[in-house]
């Protein structure tokens, strides 16, 4: 039964790097207008990661213009997502961070995971 569930799940994208809830992350989506292709960013927050084989997925959130929230679901192991830049991680105690929805400005920053340094 594992050998028919492995050979039915398509392969991993290996342009996403390890990533957690909380990151600040660019994802750069090969977008289809027409004939023509070209490569969108999304820069944002991770604010849930859902696993799950085929079906795992991972939602960014980013403010656009006026304090519009504006979220976007990537599935992890889609062939359009060009590479993924993790460009800070994020100290948090949650696994969704749903509670970012209703906060702005400064009051929805997050604290800066800080690495730890060998004695």
């Amino acid at each position: 039964m594992a050998d028919l569930i492995k050979a039915v799940e398509s392969k991993v994208n290996a342009n996403i790097p390890e990533m957690a809830a909380g990151d600040s992350v660019s994802v750069h989506v090969r977008i289809k207008e027409g004939e023509k292709e070209r490569i969108q960013e999304f820069k944002g927050t991770v604010i849930r990661m859902r696993k799950g084989g085929n079906a795992a997925n991972f939602t960014v959130r980013r403010t656009a213009s006026h304090g519009i929230g504006v979220e976007r679901t990537f599935p992890l192991r889609s062939p359009r997502i060009e590479k993924v830049e993790v460009l800070r991680h994020a100290a948090v105690r949650r696994a969704q961070l749903y509670y970012l929805r209703g906060l702005t400005g400064k009051k929805a920053r997050l604290r800066e995971k800080r690495e730890a340094r060998g004695v």
